[in-house]
């Protein structure tokens, strides 16, 4: 069985081999600690200043909860309240504080840490976490993967296998981008691995996987998001594998776009569900995919197509997808779609089926390294250089100028309209403008105000 350790490579300037310690992973060319969560080791390029950025969001992510519980018991002070509305809501309000104590204790880990990030270095060596993803992003998933998505699993595993010789060997294996680890498991334990790499972000995804894979069994809340009955707004779920993972099964926290291995590293690198998600345009991706894989490795792709890029360019369609894998060193990538179920929990009114496309590759030629990926421009970094005064940026100015203006009016003694009058007399914009702005700002901010925190 493969060792992880001879695998990683430092991801802030791709030394190797790493020296490992009881609590660490060190580099001696950077002379900096990848501490290990769990035995799991924390691979970003800058290890304080994310752990210091995850525990925020921790701190975050509880908060929320808390202020969810306070809204319940404000809600239950209600005389008027009928009967059954009552028993669900006590329900809900038992499962949301029974759900936050099970956060603390699975995320402990990460909050007892004592590394204080340096934000100035964070920014310089470009390395930052999705804004768009906190700790419960993807906690359905969860659910999905170790308690009730049998169904939904075997028809993953069942697109690999389609892109896939029978009895292929796939040797060392990397899975980036692997949730809470399902998809990697069953890799590992019903395929022909030498050794499986499952990385990701998410350090809760990671938690749970570390355990469920080890042997335990976790006992937590599914919150679906159209409960099937009255029961169901909050379903106590246990979580578990159907064995554990056994040798050559790893686990580590990483940014995929600064994958922390040596070049020719793997012989098989899937990406499940990341391809369209990550901010990185597809053919320089593809060329990071083809530098950690050996000569004749394989790259297996699986999900959907669902490019978000800002630029329409880059929103591709199969066929371009096909055509980039192979001007990225790559053969015609053997392709496979079929309509699997996706998240569809039974204790939920939503879900859906979904085309995915699953394709496999082999690895033909090199290609040209790229650069390191950079997730913010030197003017950010620096604060040297002149912020660029974009189209974009024009109008957020004078958007949020004018919003400012506008919430600066509101005194509770003005109306819309008394408000409109002194736009109109600012020269901003007409009165029946501004009556039609106002309102659909106040309108916003009134939405935003009744919404109560997600999980």
């Amino acid at each position: 069985m493969t060792d992880l350790s001879t695998l990683l490579a430092c991801p802030r300037c791709d030394k190797t081999p790493l020296e490992t310690t009881d609590d660490a992973m060190h580099c001696n060319a950077c002379k900096v600690d990848f501490p290990l969560i769990e035995g799991m080791p924390w691979m970003f390029a800058e290890p304080e200043a994310t752990l210091g950025e995850w525990r925020g969001r921790l701190q975050f992510s509880l908060q929320q909860l808390s202020h969810e519980i306070a809204s319940l018991d404000k809600e239950l002070e209600s005389k008027q309240m009928r009967a059954l509305s009552r028993r669900r809501i006590e329900r809900y309000r038992k499962a949301v504080e029974m759900h936050r104590r099970s956060l603390q204790k699975l995320l402990r880990p990460i909050e007892i840490q004592s590394l204080q990030g340096n934000y100035e270095s964070y920014l310089a060596l470009r390395t930052r976490l999705p804004t768009d993803q906190g700790l419960n992003t993807y906690y359905p998933n969860i659910h999905r993967d170790w308690a009730w998505g049998e169904e939904e699993n075997a028809a993953s595993l069942k697109q690999i296998r389609a892109v896939l010789h029978d009895h292929v060997e796939l040797g060392n294996v990397l899975v980036l981008g692997a949730g809470a680890g399902r998809l990697a498991y069953d890799i590992h334990t019903e395929l022909n691995c030498s050794s499986t790499t499952a990385m990701d972000f998410n350090p809760l995804l990671m938690l749970v996987a570390k355990s469920v894979t080890s042997g335990a069994a976790l006992s937590m809340y599914e919150f679906p998001i159209a409960p099937l009955s009255l029961e169901d707004d909050a379903v106590k779920r246990k979580l578990a594998a159907p064995r554990v993972a056994g040798e050559g099964f790893h686990l580590l926290l990483g940014d995929a776009l600064r994958a922390p291995f040596a070049e020719q590293t793997f012989d098989t690198v899937v990406t499940p569900w990341l391809i369209d998600i990550i901010n990185e345009d597809l053919p320089i991706f593809a060329s990071r995919i083809n530098k950690l894989l050996k000569k004749d490795g394989r790259w297996i792709n699986f999900g959907s197509l669902a490019f978000a890029n800002p630029e329409r360019a880059r929103r591709y369609s199969p066929e371009e997808t096909k055509a980039i894998v192979a001007e990225s060193g790559f053969s015609d990538p053997y392709v496979s779609q079929a309509t699997i179920p996706y998240m569809s929990s039974p204790a939920s009114r939503h879900g859906r089926q979904e085309r995915v496309f699953t394709f496999s590759s082999y690895k033909e030629r090199e290609v040209d390294k790229p650069h390191r990926h950079v997730a913010l421009p030197d003017w950010i970094v620096t604060g040297k250089e002149p912020v660029p005064l974009s189209p974009s940026f024009r109008q957020q100015a004078m958007t949020t100028q004018i919003y400012a203006f506008i919430m600066s009016l509101i005194d509770g003694k003005r109306s819309i309209k008394e408000m409109a009058i002194i736009l109109e007399n600012q020269k901003l914009m007409t009165q029946e403008e501004a009556q039609a702005a106002i309102r659909s700002f106040m309108t916003k901010m009134y939405d935003d105000s009744q919404k109560q925190a997600s999980f």
